[in-house]
C-alpha cells in the first residue's frame, strides 16, 4: 500500500484512541505481549505509527490504557453488573462474550501472565481484578445480596475466570454452558439462603 493510500484507507477498527486500543488487544491477543509494537498496532489499525506514539506517549501507557479498555469491554459486552439479576441471561450472556470476542480475554490473560515478569504492570492486572469484582458486586448488591458482598464476587469471578481460561484453551461450549449455569444455580440458592436467614 502506498503511503497516499494508507491516509485515505479507512482504519480497520474505526478512528481514534479506541481504534489503536482495539488493535493493541488484537495485536497481543495474536502475537503475545512481545509482538506488540507502534508499528504492529499503527499497521492493526490502519493508521500511521505516529499516531499511535501522539496518544500514548509510551508503550507501558498504551499497554495500560489497553488492559483499562479490555476490562471496561468485557464488562459491558457480558453485562456483569446484571447477570446476578437477570435470570435466564446469566449462562448466554457470558457465552456471546467468549463467542463474540475471545480476543479480549486472551489479551487479559497475556497481560496477567506478563505480570508475573514485569512487576509494574502488576498494579494494572490488580484494577484489572478489581474491576471485574466490583461490576459483580453492583450486580449481587442489586440482586438482593447481604453481607460481605465483595467476598462472594470474588469467588464468582474466580469461578468465571477459571472457566473462561477453559474455554480458550478448547473445552467445548456444552461443557462450559453447563458449568455456566451451575455457577448462576449457586447464584440462586445463596441469594434464597441469605433471604431466609
Amino acid at each position: 500500500m502506498t503511503a497516499s493510500a494508507a491516509r485515505t484507507a479507512t482504519p480497520k477498527y474505526g478512528k481514534g484512541r479506541e481504534a489503536l486500543l482495539r488493535a493493541a488487544v488484537d495485536v497481543v491477543a495474536q502475537k503475545g505481549l512481545r509482538g506488540l509494537t507502534y508499528r504492529a498496532v499503527a499497521e492493526a489499525a490502519g493508521v500511521n505509527n505516529s499516531l499511535v506514539a501522539h496518544h500514548f506517549g509510551t508503550r507501558d501507557a498504551l499497554i495500560e490504557a489497553a488492559l483499562l479498555w479490555s476490562s471496561e469491554q468485557s464488562i459491558g459486552a457480558s453485562r456483569l453488573r446484571e447477570a446476578a439479576e437477570n435470570g435466564g441471561t446469566f449462562t448466554e450472556a457470558l457465552l456471546e462474550l467468549l463467542l463474540e470476542d475471545p480476543g479480549l480475554q486472551v489479551f487479559q490473560y497475556e497481560m496477567i501472565l506478563e505480570a508475573r515478569r514485569r512487576p509494574e504492570l502488576a498494579g494494572p492486572v490488580a484494577a484489572l481484578y478489581e474491576s471485574y469484582v466490583g461490576a459483580l458486586s453492583e450486580g449481587l448488591e442489586a440482586f438482593g445480596f447481604q453481607g460481605d458482598v465483595r467476598v462472594v464476587a470474588r469467588s464468582l469471578f474466580a469461578a468465571l475466570d477459571g472457566l473462561v481460561l477453559q474455554y480458550l484453551a478448547g473445552v467445548g461450549r456444552e461443557e462450559i454452558a453447563a458449568a455456566l449455569e451451575e455457577v448462576h444455580q449457586a447464584i440462586l440458592l445463596r441469594r434464597g439462603g441469605i433471604a431466609g436467614s
